[in-house]
């Protein structure tokens, strides 16, 4: 079992690493970096086994808007664990811990674009069901929502909207 904290200052650069060996890629460590500077709103957790960074999720501001105006809730995204360490429970006692902190802060629901046959484990459902769609073209059924609080989300529906540092990631 891994402990699972708050990101610290000193756990960047292994953060970093996490995030590029998961995605094979810099997009995402690039994004956590702006997201950093630019958003002091975020949630940053980090898993850790024998002292060392293995796992990450991310949770930043997003948006739903429509006819009913703008509801503030939280994105997921991204969640990493390194190869090695993947398959082993790490992403789900992030996410768990992860929502368990959302839901203490108030926050009305969470989107994630992900594999709906992962998340829904988790309580996230389509998010298409309670009509809202995604800022981009992803398929519906990888576009869902976790609803936190019912009654905030009565009636809301509209696009959501993932912070500006995503939408500018996803135009690479």
């Amino acid at each position: 079992m891994s402990i699972i904290r708050r990101e610290q200052p000193q756990d960047i650069p292994e953060v970093r690493q996490v995030n590029i060996r998961a995605f094979g890629q810099e997009q995402e460590a690039l994004v956590i970096d702006q997201l950093r500077k630019n958003c002091n709103s975020i949630l940053s957790l980090v898993a850790l086994n024998d002292g060392k960074v293995v796992g990450h999720i991310l949770f930043s501001p997003a948006v739903i808007e429509g006819r009913h105006g703008r509801l503030v809730g939280t994105g997921l995204a991204p969640l990493a664990v390194v190869p090695e360490y993947q398959r082993k429970g790490i992403g789900s006692e992030l996410i768990q811990t992860g929502i368990a902190r959302i839901r203490e802060g108030g926050c009305p629901y969470i989107i994630v674009i992900g594999h709906p046959d992962y998340y829904t484990r988790f309580g996230f459902d389509q998010a298409g069901r309670f009509g809202i769609c995604c800022e981009w073209g992803v398929p519906k059924e990888a576009f869902m929502i976790l609803v936190l609080d019912r009654r905030a989300m009565n009636g809301i529906t509209g696009v959501a909207r993932y912070r500006q540092e995503w939408a500018e990631a996803m135009k690479l």
